[in-house]
Formats: C-alpha cells, sequence, structure tokens
C-alpha cells in the first residue's frame, strides 16, 4: 500500500456541526420540550429589554443576548420553568429619524406637510424591516427565545396598558403638567428626559463673551461718576445667542461688589473677581474703585443689549430689566453679575416664578430666532455642523454698539441630541412629568434590594443617579409613539385622562343604532354551491322566505328610520319581506354596494366547501386563490358604510341586510379587530350568524386606521372628540410618549395587563388572600452599561411606582466592546470582523465563550480581539472534540461506545480517581459562579478542565485505553465517558452546540440513561468536596508541579522527552501511584521521595547504553506512527513494516521487535532494499521505512 491516505473525507468545519445541531433542534423542538417538562421549583421569571429592529444585530446585542441565554438554560436544567419572550421596541426618534432621512424630510414641518399618517405609516413599515435577519443571528448564536409569540411596543394592548399605567400614576398624584426648562432638540423638535441628555455630552470649542449692560440714568446715585462717565453692570455668558431673551440680572446680596474706572466709564462687578479678570480688563482698572454690598445694586434698571421685547405686551414686562437677587449667583467664576433668560435655562425660570418676570422666548422650537428679532431671524441658534455661528453674529452686533468688552474661546462639555447629534438647547417649555421627587427614597430603598452585577453598577453609579433623580418629562411633540391618552377642553381647559380603550367607547358614543341580517335561505345555500355574482337569478327558497317573515315579526317593535341592503336578489328579497313585516316602505329600501358578497371569480358557482378549503381564515385576510376580495378589503369596505352612515346620519335605527361573511367583517370593523382577533370571533361556530339570523352592532368612534383596525396611533387617535359639560370639544393634546416610558412598562404592557393574562401576570395578586404575585418581578435581566440611565432607571420608576416594588431582583450589566484597537466598532472605518463571519470561521460556541469568559459581562470595556475567539476554538473546542473522538475510536476497538458490566464498582487509578475530583471541583465552581450571576467567574473553570481532562488524564490514560488490561481499559472508557457526560451538561448553558454534541455522542449509545437533548437534562448536583477528594486534587496538583521542574530539567540538560532516564527523586511523599505519573511522564526508570530535600526535583541524567537503546526505539515507533498516520490507518489495523537500514541499525530492531510490533500494531517486521522508502534519521544512523498490507 502507499504512504499517503487515500479517499479521506473532509472533516465538518465547526460551523457545519453547528448547523446540524440548530436543525436537530428545531425539527425536534427541543426549545420547546425544554418548556414543558417538569419544573418542580416553579417559574423562572425573565424580562427581556426590546431592541430597535431599524438595523442589523451588533457585538453589543450578541453579547447581552448571550448573557440572556446563559442563565435561563442554567435555571431550565435546575428545574425551573424559565419562558422567554422576544421584544421589539418600535417607537421615538431613532425610527422617526430614519424614515426622515428615507423620505428626506428635515423638519417636522416637512412631516406635517407628507401628513401624519403617511409618515407613521412609513415608520410602521420600516419596524421590522431586518426582523428576519435578527431571527437568523439570534438563532444563529444559540440563543433560545420565543420570536413568534413576541411583543412590540406599537401594539395596540400595549399602549393600552400604558394608558392604564399613565391614569393610576395620575390617581396617585405622580403624573402633572408643568412648564419647566428642559433639553430641547430643534431638529427633532421636542424636549428630552434627563437621562436622554446624559447620553449625548461631547467636549466642544464655544466663545464666551463679556457684556456691558448699561444702568439706566440716575439709577445708581450711589456710585460717583464723573462728567460723561456712564456706568455698566459686567456679565460673563457662554450662551450669546440667549442675550435677546434677557429680562434681569442677578446678583447676590451677600457679595461685595466694585465699581472700577477705566476707559472713562464704570464697571461694576464682583470685588473678588477683579483679579481673576485682570487678562481681560484694561490696564489700570481697579485703581480708582468703589465698593458696595450687593443688596445696593437690587431694583436697578438697566437698558437691555437687544430691545426688540421693550415695548412688546407681555404679561409682567414690567418688572423686567431690573438687577434681583440670587442665591446662585457666586464670585466662582464669570463677573458676579449673571444674565438672566428664563426661557432658556433652569435656575432663571425659577427666578422668574420667584420674581414674576416675563419670559421672553425669542427663539421656536425648531431652534430658530422668531421674525421679532429682526436681526437674526431665521437663524438657528446652535446649528448643527457650525455650532458658533449665530453666536458670532449676536458678537458682532455687540461690538458695532459698543457693549461688548471682551470675548475668548472655551471648550466644554455640551449636551447633544441622543440620535441626530444636534447641539441641544435648554429650553422652557410645557410637559407632562412623573413625580420621580415624590419616590426618590422608595426607589433608592428598593435599589439596596437589587442583586447588581458588578456591585459597583448599583451600588456607585445607579444609586448616585437616583440620589440626584429628577422629576422625568415623559410628552414629546412628535409623532410615531404611544400616545398621551389627555383629552383637554378646548374651551374650559377640564382635563379627562382614559386609561383604556373602552373608556373611549364610554364617552365617544356612535351616532347611530345598527342591527345587521344575514338574508334568509337561498337556491345556492340550498345546493350548497357559491353565488357570486349579483346579475344571475337566485331567489330565496321557501325556508328562506319563511326565514325572512321571521325575522320581520322579531324586529316589528323596532322603529327603523332606514335599511340598506346588497344588491343581490336573496338579500333584496329579504329586506322587502322584513319591510313588509314591520311596516316600513319598500320603495325607501337601498342598496349599497359596499354589503355585497365576496368577490372571488374562482369560486363562484363552486361548491361552498371548495372556497373554504381554499385557505385558512387568516391566509384569506392576505390573499384568496384565483384573485378577488381577501378579507381585508371586505373589511375596508364594510367599515367605509358604517363610517358613512355616522357621518351622514345621527340618532337613527337602520336595518342592514347582507351576506354572512361581510357582516361578519363589518362586526370586526366595528371593533377595529385585526385579522387574529376577527378570526377568533368565528371560533367555535359552523356558522357567523344564521340565514335571517340578527346581529346587533355597535360602531363607537374608537380610532380606526384605512383598514378599519384599532389604531391609537396618530393622527387617528386624534378623531376622537367628544363633547365637554361646559359646550365645549375634548381634543387630545398632541403629544406622544417618551419611548424610555414605553420600554419601562415592557413587564406588564408585553402581558397587556390589566386587562387580560392575570393568570400568568399579576403584580398585585398579593392583595389577595393566599396569593402571590405572578410574574413580577423578574427574577433576572441583563443590559448594557448605558441601560442605567435608561431601561433600568424607567423600569425601576414606573415598577416602584405603580407596584411598590422593584421590578427586577437580579441585573448582569455588560460593558461595551471596542475594536481591537480601542475606538468604538464603526462600518465606516470597517474596524471590526461581523460577528456572522466570526460564527462561520470558528463556531458560534468560540465566541459565546470568548465573551462570556472576558471582563465584559461585569461592565467592564472588551477591545475585541479575533485571535481570542481562534483560541477558544483550538484549546477548548478543538481539545474537548478530540477528547470524544479518542474516547469514540477506542471505544470502537472495544466493540462499545456504552462499557458493561462491572455494576457501579469504582475504579481505583488515581488518574480515575482525580478526574472525578476535578470534575466535582468544576461544577461546584461553574454552579457558584451562575448562582451569583457571576458569568465570567463560572465559564472559565470550564477551559481549565479541559485542559486538565486532554492534557493531563487523557495523556496519562492512553496507554490503558491501547492496553490488554481489561479491567483498567474499562475503568478508563467509563470514566472518561461519564465524565464527559456530566461535563456536557454545565457546559451547556455557556457553548450549547459543543454540549449537545457531546451528549448525544454518548447518550444516543445508552438507552437506559439516554435523553434526546442535554438541554433537557437535570443540572448537576454541586455537593461539597469530600475530604479524600481534596487529597487527592492537592496530592495530583504536587504531582504536576514536580513534572514541570523535571520537564525544566530536562531542558537545560539538552535532553529529549523520548530519551529515558535513570532514576529522579522528589521532596515530597507520594505514594507509588503518584509516583509512577511522574516517572511516566519524565520518562524516567525510577522515582523516589527523598526527606530533607530542599529542591522539588532531581534527575539523573547519566546515559547507559541500555539507555540510550531504549530511546533509539522510541524514535523509531514515534517515526512508524506518523508513518501509520498518514497513510490514514486505524488504531490496531495491523501491517507488515520493511526497513532499509545498516546492519547496526537492523540489531537494534531486532533485540526490540516485539515492542515495536505491539506498539506500532505490525504483522512482521523485514529488512530489505527499497526503492521508494520514507527516510528517517534514528539514533545517528539513517534508515527507510515502508508499511504495507498483510497479506492475509
Amino acid at each position: 500500500m502507499t504512504n499517503e491516505p487515500t479517499g479521506k473525507k473532509q472533516p465538518k468545519t465547526f460551523a457545519e456541526k453547528e448547523l446540524e445541531t440548530l436543525k436537530f433542534w428545531e425539527e425536534n423542538k427541543i426549545f420547546e420540550k425544554s418548556l414543558s417538562k417538569e419544573s418542580p421549583r416553579g417559574d423562572f421569571i425573565f424580562y427581556d429589554g426590546p431592541p430597535f429592529a431599524t438595523g442589523e444585530p451588533h457585538y453589543g446585542h450578541i453579547l447581552a443576548g448571550t448573557i440572556k441565554d446563559v442563565i435561563p438554560r442554567f435555571k431550565t436544567m435546575q428545574g425551573y420553568r424559565a419562558p422567554r419572550r422576544w421584544g421589539w421596541d418600535c417607537h421615538g426618534l431613532p425610527v422617526e429619524n430614519l424614515i426622515e432621512k428615507e423620505l428626506g424630510l428635515k423638519s417636522k414641518k416637512d412631516i406635517e406637510q407628507i401628513g401624519v399618517a403617511n409618515f407613521n405609516e412609513a415608520a410602521r413599515g420600516s419596524v421590522m424591516r431586518y426582523a428576519d435577519i435578527w431571527k437568523r443571528v439570534i438563532s444563529r448564536m444559540g440563543r433560545w427565545v420565543d420570536m413568534e409569540d413576541d411583543y412590540k411596543t406599537m401594539d395596540t394592548s400595549y399602549t393600552e396598558s400604558i394608558w392604564w399605567a399613565f391614569k393610576k400614576l395620575h390617581e396617585r398624584g405622580l403624573i402633572y403638567e408643568g412648564f419647566k426648562s428642559m433639553h430641547l432638540c430643534p431638529r427633532c423638535g421636542t424636549t428630552l428626559s434627563n437621562f436622554e441628555v446624559s447620553q449625548g455630552y461631547k467636549d466642544i470649542k464655544d466663545i464666551s463673551v463679556y457684556v456691558k449692560f448699561e444702568a439706566e440714568k440716575g439709577e445708581a446715585g450711589f456710585i460717583k461718576t464723573l462728567p460723561g462717565e456712564q456706568i455698566y453692570l459686567l456679565v460673563w455668558t457662554t450662551t450669546p445667542w440667549t442675550l435677546p431673551g434677557n429680562v434681569a440680572l442677578a446678583v447676590n446680596p451677600d457679595l461685595t461688589y466694585a465699581a472700577t474706572r477705566f476707559n472713562n466709564n464704570i464697571y461694576v462687578l464682583a470685588k473678588d473677581r477683579l483679579e481673576a479678570l485682570s487678562p481681560v480688563l484694561p490696564a489700570g482698572a481697579g485703581l480708582s474703585m468703589q465698593e458696595f454690598s450687593g443688596k445696593k445694586l437690587l431694583g436697578l434698571r438697566y437698558k437691555p443689549v437687544f430691545d426688540y421685547f421693550q415695548n412688546a405686551r407681555l404679561p409682567k414686562i414690567e418688572n423686567a430689566w431690573k438687577v434681583q437677587e440670587a442665591d446662585f449667583v457666586s464670585a466662582a467664576d464669570g463677573t458676579g453679575i449673571v444674565h438672566i433668560a428664563p426661557a432658556f435655562g433652569e435656575d432663571d425660570l425659577e427666578l422668574a416664578r420667584k420674581k414674576e418676570l416675563p419670559v421672553v422666548s425669542h427663539v421656536a422650537s425648531d431652534g430658530r430666532f422668531t421674525p421679532d428679532v429682526k436681526e437674526f431671524a431665521g437663524l438657528s441658534a446652535k446649528p448643527k455642523g457650525d455650532h458658533t455661528s449665530t453666536d458670532k453674529k449676536i458678537i458682532e452686533s455687540l461690538e458695532r454698539k459698543n457693549l461688548l468688552l471682551s470675548q475668548k474661546e472655551i471648550t466644554h462639555s455640551y449636551p447633544h441630541c441622543w440620535r441626530c447629534d444636534t447641539p441641544l438647547l435648554n429650553y422652557a417649555s410645557a410637559s407632562w412629568f412623573v413625580k420621580v421627587s415624590a419616590i426618590r427614597d422608595k426607589l433608592i430603598e428598593e435599589n439596596k434590594k437589587i442583586h447588581w452585577v458588578p456591585r459597583e453598577v448599583g451600588e456607585a453609579r445607579f444609586d448616585n443617579w437616583l440620589s440626584g433623580a429628577r422629576d422625568w418629562a415623559i410628552s414629546r411633540s412628535r409623532y410615531w409613539g404611544a400616545p398621551i391618552p389627555v383629552w383637554k377642553c378646548d374651551s374650559c381647559a377640564k382635563i379627562k385622562i382614559i386609561g383604556g380603550i373602552g373608556e373611549i367607547a364610554d364617552v365617544s358614543k356612535p351616532r347611530n343604532e345598527y342591527v345587521a341580517v344575514r338574508h334568509g335561505e337561498a337556491e345556492n345555500n340550498a345546493k350548497g354551491i357559491l353565488n357570486l355574482d349579483p346579475s344571475v337569478e337566485n331567489p330565496l327558497t321557501e325556508k328562506g322566505r319563511s326565514q325572512a317573515v321571521a325575522a320581520g315579526q322579531e324586529l316589528k317593535k323596532e322603529k327603523f328610520d332606514l335599511i340598506f341592503c346588497s344588491p343581490f336578489q336573496r338579500t333584496r328579497e329579504t329586506a322587502e319581506i322584513i319591510a313588509e313585516e314591520i311596516g316600513f316602505p319598500k320603495d325607501r329600501i337601498a342598496a349599497d354596494e359596499r354589503l355585497r358578497e365576496i368577490v372571488a371569480p374562482l369560486f363562484d358557482g363552486k361548491a361552498s366547501s371548495s372556497y373554504a378549503a381554499a385557505a385558512t381564515r387568516l391566509q384569506k385576510f392576505e390573499a384568496i386563490p384565483g384573485g378577488g376580495e381577501n378579507y381585508s378589503d371586505i373589511q375596508i369596505r364594510a367599515g367605509k358604510f358604517l363610517s358613512d352612515m355616522e357621518r351622514r346620519y345621527e340618532g337613527k335605527k337602520i336595518l342592514i341586510v347582507s351576506h354572512e361573511a361581510t357582516i361578519w367583517l363589518m362586526e370586526s370593523a366595528s371593533k377595529g379587530y385585526d385579522p387574529t382577533e376577527a378570526a377568533a370571533l368565528w371560533k367555535g361556530k359552523d356558522e357567523y350568524v344564521k340565514n335571517a339570523g340578527i346581529l346587533r352592532i355597535y360602531f363607537s368612534s374608537i380610532p380606526r386606521n384605512q383598514k378599519y383596525r384599532i389604531d391609537l396611533h396618530r393622527p387617528f387617535i386624534d378623531s376622537v372628540v367628544y363633547p365637554c359639560g361646559c359646550g365645549g370639544q375634548m381634543r387630545r393634546i398632541p403629544e406622544v410618549f417618551d419611548c424610555w416610558f414605553e420600554s419601562g412598562s415592557m413587564p406588564f404592557a408585553s402581558n397587556h395587563y390589566p386587562f387580560e393574562n392575570l393568570d400568568t401576570f399579576d403584580p398585585e395578586a398579593r392583595k389577595m388572600l393566599l396569593h402571590s404575585p405572578r410574574g413580577y418581578p423578574a427574577d433576572f435581566i441583563a443590559e448594557g452599561l448605558d441601560q442605567t440611565r435608561g431601561w433600568f432607571y424607567s423600569m425601576l420608576v414606573l415598577g416602584t411606582a405603580l407596584f411598590g416594588h422593584a421590578p427586577f431582583k437580579n441585573v448582569v450589566v455588560n460593558g461595551l466592546i471596542l475594536a481591537t484597537d480601542g475606538r468604538k466598532m464603526s462600518k465606516r472605518l470597517a474596524n471590526y470582523p461581523e460577528p456572522s463571519l466570526i460564527a462561520d470561521k470558528y463556531g458560534a460556541d468560540s465566541l459565546r465563550y470568548y465573551l462570556l469568559s472576558s471582563a465584559v459581562v461585569s461592565g467592564e470595556e472588551l477591545r475585541f480581539n479575533e485571535k481570542g475567539v481562534d483560541e477558544i476554538q483550538k484549546k477548548l473546542v478543538g481539545r474537548l472534540e478530540n477528547v470524544v473522538s479518542f474516547y469514540e475510536l477506542y471505544a470502537n476497538t472495544q466493540n462499545s461506545l456504552a462499557p458493561r458490566g462491572a455494576g457501579n464498582e469504582q475504579s481505583n487509578n488515581v488518574l480515575d480517581v482525580w478526574i472525578e475530583a476535578r470534575l466535582a471541583e468544576c461544577i461546584k465552581e461553574v454552579t457558584s459562579g451562575l448562582e451569583k450571576y457571576e458569568i465570567n467567574r463560572a465559564a472559565r473553570p470550564l477551559a481549565d478542565f479541559v485542559d486538565d481532562l486532554s492534557t493531563w488524564y487523557l495523556r496519562r490514560s492512553r496507554d490503558r485505553f491501547k492496553g490488554d488490561n481489561p479491567e483498567d481499559n474499562h475503568f478508563a472508557r467509563k470514566t472518561t465517558r461519564n465524565v464527559l457526560l456530566e461535563f456536557s451538561k454545565i457546559l451547556a448553558p455557556f457553548m450549547p452546540f459543543l454540549a449537545e454534541r457531546v451528549f448525544r455522542s454518548f447518550a444516543s449509545h445508552d438507552l437506559a440513561r439516554g435523553s434526546e437533548s442535554v438541554h433537557l437534562q437535570d443540572w448537576p448536583l454541586a455537593g461539597e468536596i469530600s475530604k479524600e477528594q481534596a487529597d487527592v486534587l492537592s496530592k495530583m496538583r504536587q504531582v504536576r508541579e514536580f513534572v514541570s521542574a523535571g520537564l525544566l530539567l530536562r531542558s537545560n540538560a539538552g535532553m529529549k522527552i523520548r530519551q529515558p532516564l535513570g532514576k529522579m527523586t522528589v521532596n515530597a511523599d507520594l505514594s507509588i501511584p503518584y509516583l509512577s505519573l511522574i516517572q511516566d511522564e519524565l520518562n524516567v526508570k525510577s522515582a523516589s521521595f527523598i526527606g530533607g530535600q530542599e529542591e522539588k526535583t532531581l534527575l539523573d541524567t547519566t546515559l547507559t547504553p541500555e539507555l540510550v537503546e531504549e530511546g533509539t526505539v522510541r524514535e523509531l515507533l514515534r517515526a512508524i506512527q506518523d508513518l501509520r498516520k498518514r497513510a490514514g490507518l486505524k488504531p490496531g489495523q495491523m501491517v507488515s513494516l520493511i526497513v532499509d537500514t545498516a546492519e547496526s541499525g537492523q540489531s537494534v530492531i531486532s533485540r526490540n521487535a516485539n515492542v515495536i510490533k505491539k506498539v506500532a500494531s505490525l504483522e512482521d517486521i523485514a529488512f530489505e532494499p527499497v526503492a521508494s522508502v520514507e527516510a528517517v534519521t534514528v539514533g545517528g544512523w539513517d534508515l527507510g521505512l515502508k508499511i504495507k498490507s498483510c497479506s492475509k
């Protein structure tokens, strides 16, 4: 035979193996089975924070998602039921900004020009654009989560729960409308919450100015002046654009001020600022000076530097342009005199309230100067791209007026919009607030009960944030969001808060009363066929006419104002019979095409059953086979009919005679049902309404979209208008919710609480005797560090305010993943590999473990390094698979993968005892880490164990697998198999693919203990390490230390490991089995203990001829084994060896032939010259080797 292998099958890649496992999970519904299996420990509650699906998932999502996968897998194996339900964040600026870019819109005005309905429909269409990619990536990364029964924050049910929460908070005094100074994004045209603002700070260069405010003549008589001198109050500001809005100057009455003369004028500033301001003041300033208390300046009138509003008719304008006292003024910076513009500063606005000052808003909500400020009208106050351009124009104007003393460039941290990067403006605006200040102490108290990982995030970062928590502005002047359910009277300003859809129906009654009747039995009904063409004659049967008479009799006592019917013969006849019975003129019956039978040409004249079988009811909402109307089309036309009736009539009772499907979908339209809800209306019925059956339809003014499905979004919700008791109209305010209020409502809103699902989610069940809360709080949540001021905060505020305690018990906070160079990962910079490419190259398990074993899972940064993933694949995945392959290889040679016999007896081989002790130690460490949610601490022992299993236990046990001792062979295989089975279970949460492959390699061969999946197994018990196990672990550590020391001695002496040595001594009293391990590992003939020896290990490196020859034989065996491997031979496969060598080499081989043949599986060895050989050098002499098949 040739020396090279032939026809060798290409091994599968790690990614291919993982895809096979994915297929196995999906086909056998392993995730679903993990949820339905017995859960003696009850439910483990997990909340999954909803991501936006407006882009593809990145490493941050994969990291958080993997953490979210580990803990529920672990808890499931511990005996809990751990449902995981996916959600999508659908609303807010991220989505709106995306649509604005796609549609080329630059402002709110542009949005309103194309129509809010069109804009919001585009937003809705974009939300799930990448959903399929997300589903593929999440699944590929091994995460188990239900992405089919998902929740979306844009769902009607979700919004209704948010409304309930808002109303409940209002009832508890925790919601109010206020006028406050907040941060405004002029591009987005809305204010932001304080934790949104905190996400966008950047260091920028700005221009600060020293401005001269001239005192009115005669206003500062206590300051001595020379003829012609003017008195100026000196002010420093970093926001020149706010100066047109100035209405006051503020001083501290307790400070000492100075009036100093320079440039032939008098300048007033705090005395303590003179020295600090010497670089900007002219030479000689301070030499001629008068001192006085700040109290003297109070009430002093001055001239505004911009007089646009001096004659304006503004409330409280008479109090403007005077010096006021304020305790926030200090001499720490500036001049000790502060410019007050109430529309653009929190302290300023508070002072305006206290002193009854006017509020001058010279900048509109789009960030542009109003027409009142003629010189600067239309300019953006802080334009993106050139944020100082308007400030420069203000400064130029001040220079022309000789009101500028000095200017200088400063660098400071300035807030920008977290979504569009526009500089924010501090802007006084009306908003709705959650009164966080009222529950701040409770939030701090609840936070102390939460187990944070890492601890310092909760105890320091989050606690500090809570300590300074302000009232939360939750209203946004935007479009795509859950609408705030506040209706306000346009006359008396009374407000009403609506807490559910039912309340809309209560306040907005239908204008008319509707009764729908299906036609009586027609000839097509009797024959069981469809008649869909109104031109075809199809009268009522006698039975049908009797049915119509009976319906008329039932309706006789009711007075109908109008009757409408479908234009089909059977409906006209039914309407006429009923009209006759109730005394309604037949000539007033009106046919309406919108009430007609379904349009489905392919089925006209066919059996009714053929149409029923063509598709499910749900499918028919999308399309009908052969073309025609789908059910959505019918719902729309039926809904339009009712809307038309509401628009045209009031106070009428209207009879409608139509067809079964049309009546069904008319009722769906009246209720605003989506296809799933509409289909549920029919559930359990053979017929929705029988021939001549009567159905009353209640068409209230709930908000419906163009498809006549309930839609609480703008503009549909804004159409809900109802009368106020004062005679005015109640209209909804235009604002929508902050999307953080929506995501923070996830625990209850995703369950449509309190409207349904109370059997699975009810935080207030404790109020009922013998009941505990259901589904609340969460046992575990996980997100990134940025969510401390986002989702973690909003959930804590809402959960505590609504239900009295924190909504989560344990939280894992991950850090940020950076590119290898330490910069933020950027597609533009292309400074990182795509996650999908990494998974394809190394396997998802390698990526998972790389992340999970790093400090990034405990809030620290990680510089992503592909080499790290590669190392995991080689040192953990590859090694473990090699262990399994080795076991299978040699177990198969023994004709058994499942060691039989020997019952439950235990091996006394020290290696078996040790590896089982190491496994117990590993189980304890991993379990402890997971119980404490310290995931990296739980993950790291796994790699250490694989290293021990592969490079120590298996390597030292190889000869036991190959040897002739049946008992030792049996225990080696049994121990390896049991260890791998148990290890696969603790590996499962971290590396689910690899764990499954390892487990199924063994479990599938032993039905008695087998199972479909490792993920359906129980978690191994993590008991205490026994004294005996601890002793074995300690001694084996010593053995390996002695081996390391001995290898170093060998290396220093230039002795290869294949060269046997005579003896060595150690300074520890170890028993013979341990000494034998040292002896075998270091290839020495004897190892012994010598008491009192200072060195750990002493090695005798003297070589005898016998030792040299034995080393030569080992070199030869290595060469033969390499040759066998390249030839593709299996272990134990017998071959013949031909050796071409000198007589001295033949002598050595002949003397050791028995050993060589046994170890190398050789039938015989022949010495003869050959033309084609493997040339090697062994023991200083050359020889050629060739193997050939045995003659047998």
